[in-house]
């Protein structure tokens, strides 16, 4: 729930929209949350605070925050220019965590969910703002303890902001598939490759940003909603995409978190060089009716993966997710080897095409041990690299 910055410093909230900050176009900053877990059972552990406390923070770039429950934690990378940038400043922050982590003997992981953790165990993080969201919420606020990745991609106007927003939203379902990695909620294989997004869409003010393309449009839009006392700040919304006017960026908030930060800089790369594709040729202009197949495609992604079906919301042609992204990757490829995520994009390819996803990989694990536990162990492992 926490940002990360590619613009300028963060304002305090506030109901007024206030003026979109400045900041350069295709700048990134990426948003990881992650678990933290007992190194005997390797349940989710409430250690958050005792691992901010151990951790030296100094000389890291970005930051390591708190989140809602105590047995999460989030990094946040400061302003990247493409994948090696992302790449390297995450890994500086995972190896300074690991490392704080291993001080207490606990582990850290990716995922979208812990495969068996129980929300009612769940404990409120120590801090006013989570406090607030709970006595709102309710037992919403435990269920949220779902981990993902939020990538922000600067934007040079609050009109081109609202723009990309809403050309990058038939893309979707292609985010959604390349992350997922929560298959198991409380110890059952829930059918689903991201099951994560259910407990995110159980929010009132989740789902789709609505059809604005000009920031007083949107400014008009955001009145009204502050004016019904339902809204008090741009945190409120938890929609797929949303404008961050603070940082002067969209914020894309689908991913499931991937089991290594590889992937999760690849993620974050194929976006950037969606936005640079999208920016530049303008292949299609945004429209109302592109959201008639929206949650359809997005269900389908979330379900099947890569094997759903995508409804294209200009032609109403059918192809599977998998099908979509790797014609989408070629025609985007001139940008992503402008940006150097040429190799990034390949590797996610492979995914789509053999590996399958991190949700995969985990099934695989369980069928081989059937133990959710020892499916977690792996997953640590893996997140240190």
């Amino acid at each position: 729930m926490a940002e990360a910055s590619t613009g300028t410093a963060p304002a305090s909230d506030s109901k007024a929209l206030g003026e979109f900050a400045k900041s350069r176009s295709l700048t990134l900053g990426v948003e990881l949350e992650l678990q933290i877990v007992n190194t005997h059972h390797y349940d989710l552990t409430p250690s958050a605070a005792d691992l901010l406390r151990v951790l030296r923070q100094d000389g890291l770039p970005g930051d390591v925050k708190p989140e809602i429950t105590s047995s999460m934690v989030e990094i946040s990378t400061g302003i990247c220019e493409g994948y090696d940038d992302a790449l390297n400043q995450l890994r500086q922050l995972r190896d300074a965590l690991c490392a704080a982590a291993a001080r207490l003997n606990i582990g850290l992981s990716g995922g979208g969910t812990h495969p068996f953790q129980h929300w009612s165990h769940q404990k409120i993080y120590p801090a006013q703002r989570f406090h607030h969201l709970s006595e709102v919420y309710g037992y919403l606020s435990k269920q949220f303890t779902v981990f993902g990745q939020h990538v922000h991609v600067g934007c040079p106007s609050p009109d081109e902001a609202l723009w990309l927003l809403h050309s990058m939203s038939p893309y979707i379902p292609h985010l959604i598939a390349l992350s997922a990695s929560s298959p198991f909620v409380q110890g059952v294989d829930t059918g689903f490759n991201s099951a994560r997004l259910n407990s995110v869409f159980a929010f009132p003010l989740s789902g789709r940003a609505p059809f604005a393309l000009t920031w007083k449009e949107f400014g008009e839009f955001y009145d009204k909603m502050t004016h019904t006392g339902v809204v008090e700040s741009m945190k409120d919304f938890y929609w797929d995409i949303r404008p961050k006017p603070e940082f002067g960026t969209i914020e894309v908030r689908v991913m499931d978190t991937p089991l290594t930060l590889e992937k999760a800089a690849a993620i974050a790369a194929y976006i950037q060089s969606l936005a640079s594709w999208l920016i530049q040729e303008r292949p299609v202009e945004p429209a109302e009716d592109d959201y008639l197949v929206y949650t359809f495609n997005r269900f389908q992604s979330c379900r099947f993966g890569f094997d759903g079906i995508f409804v294209d919301p200009k032609s109403g042609q059918h192809t599977t997710i998998r099908e979509h992204i790797l014609a989408t990757m070629e025609r985007i490829r001139p940008h992503a080897e402008k940006l150097g995520a040429q190799h990034a994009l390949a590797d996610l390819a492979l995914d789509a095409r053999e590996r399958g996803s991190d949700a995969s990989w985990i099934r695989n694990q369980f069928e081989q041990e059937h133990l959710l536990e020892e499916v977690v162990r792996r997953q640590t492992l893996r997140w240190r690299g």
